[in-house]
């Protein structure tokens, strides 16, 4: 007659044959066999959540195991260790637990009992209440569609209508600072709790993450800490770079995205980089991050920057020419932070002086603030001054044309785009006549060949450079 570890031992072989390696150090190595008592198992967990997560995904598979153990009539219960005293035991059924409703273990005082593990508790509401922390200011009507946006803004709104069922899962928005990255993922987040009022959503940004879970291991609430986070809906990560070199929360967050994916709860993470040129991230999390949409954010074209730069000072209230909005669309080019900042400077010496905003007031704070700084170049700034350059109309160098002249201008301002803008080249191609990764990738060798042996090439190209720096 087998004994309870071996009866368990043997469950454990064939559960460990059936799930992921994960699945298994999170929840069945938790699980520790108590006594056996004819057909009766009874296993000793350490949380309520893990014995319910196990009923919920798992249930099948541990029926078959036990049966196989212990025969037909085979049956399972639990006893619950709260701080070294265990609980009632729990009859084992395979009803799952209630949606959101995440039961874990906390510890108060000298008095340990079962509550809601929750590092993001709204003031006034019930403990299990999930304060989403998003900014309402951030929404979709906020946020100005261009062509520097139109895939991620799409996506996102697409995830907002069946959020973890579309092939964005995860959604991974990338993009240099200022460009919009949090504004267009806690749009998704609010447009998600607009139309479905019953999911789960959570943004946090990375170091708070970090934060929290530096704080839980101290507590000895790490598998608290991870299971709260498994129970989310659609989980906003902001600044994920920031995990470099984090190994330990890398390996958590990692379960904490293997088990929402598997579960088609959706994930959307935002970075500076593109997952390619993260740092310090487990490989088997980069890979990941490239399981569903990769969109990049890149630096909003003029007419982009001009309808956002209205949206703002008509949103704000701000009495203000429109030739004004106009310059500052010409002039302010790097991102809308550096625009708010100069509209921050405006207002101040407006109402410190007691004047209207003026086209002089303007240029002066413009100047000061900067035109010191190094001029950014967009895509779409460089191919409209190399078409302008060969005479060519936009339109005509936007076409599948295999014009000598066209296909050169082509391939001129992907070289240039390359060498003085941060866009992918994927990015680059798709702006620059619907290209793709490896058209770029030729594009530049040709032009940097041509511009090692023929002089004449190596000059107009030389030309062309300072005609953009001196625009």
């Amino acid at each position: 007659m087998l004994g309870h570890k071996e009866v368990w031992d043997s469950c454990l072989r064939i559960i460990r044959d059936n799930i992921n390696e994960e699945s298994y150090k999170a929840f069945f190595e938790k699980v520790t066999p108590l006594r056996l008592e004819g057909n009766m198992l009874t296993l000793q967990s350490p949380s309520q959540f893990i014995c319910d997560y196990i009923e919920e995904h798992y249930i099948d598979l541990l029926r078959k195991t036990l049966r196989k153990e212990l025969g037909a009539d085979a049956k399972l219960q639990y006893s619950i260790v709260v701080a070294g005293e265990a609980t009632r035991p729990v009859q084992s059924n395979s009803e799952p637990i209630p949606r959101n409703k995440p039961v874990l273990l906390s510890t108060t005082g000298s008095n340990t009992r079962i509550k809601g593990f929750n590092p993001f508790v709204m003031p006034g509401l019930p403990n299990l209440e999930i304060d989403p922390q998003l900014n309402p200011k951030y929404a979709f009507e906020n946020y100005i569609e261009g062509a520097c946006n139109k895939l991620a803004r799409n996506a996102g709104l697409s995830i907002a209508q069946n959020p973890g069922v579309t092939s964005f899962n995860p959604l991974f928005i990338n993009g240099s600072t200022g460009l919009g990255k949090t504004h267009l993922a806690q749009a998704i987040g609010l447009e998600v709790k607009k139309l479905h009022p019953d999911k789960v959503v959570l943004y946090v940004n990375a170091n708070k993450f970090k934060e929290q879970y530096t704080s839980a291991v101290q507590k000895n609430e790490t598998n608290n800490f991870l299971h709260f986070y498994q129970m989310v809906d659609v989980l906003i990560l902001d600044d994920v770079h920031d995990f470099a070199g984090q190994t330990k929360t890398q390996d958590t967050f990692f379960l904490i995205f293997d088990q929402l994916h598997r579960s088609k709860k959706q994930i959307i993470l935002t970075s500076d980089k593109s997952p390619v040129d993260i740092e310090g991230l487990e490989p088997r999390i980069l890979s990941r991050f490239k399981w569903g949409l990769v969109a990049e954010l890149s630096v909003p074209d003029y007419e982009t920057r001009l309808a956002i730069y209205r949206h703002k000072v008509q949103k704000d209230g701000i009495d203000i020419d429109d030739s004004i909005i106009e310059y500052l669309a010409d002039k302010v080019s790097s991102n809308v932070r550096e625009f708010e900042g100069v509209l921050n400077r405006l207002l101040a010496e407006a109402t410190f002086n007691r004047k209207s905003i003026s086209m002089e007031m303007v240029v002066n704070v413009v100047n000061k603030n900067i035109k010191n700084t190094q001029k950014e170049f967009t895509v779409d700034s460089i191919y409209k001054t190399v078409c302008d350059y060969f005479k060519i109309p936009s339109d005509d160098a936007q076409s599948k044309t295999r014009k000598r002249e066209i296909v050169q201008a082509r391939q001129i301002a992907m070289h240039f785009s390359k060498s003085m803008t941060k866009t992918s080249l994927a990015s680059i191609g798709a702006q620059i006549g619907g290209k793709n990764h490896a058209t770029v990738v030729h594009a530049c060798k040709t032009v940097n060949n041509l511009m090692e042996t023929d002089r004449n090439f190596f000059e107009m190209v030389n030309n062309i450079e300072k005609k953009l720096r001196s625009n």
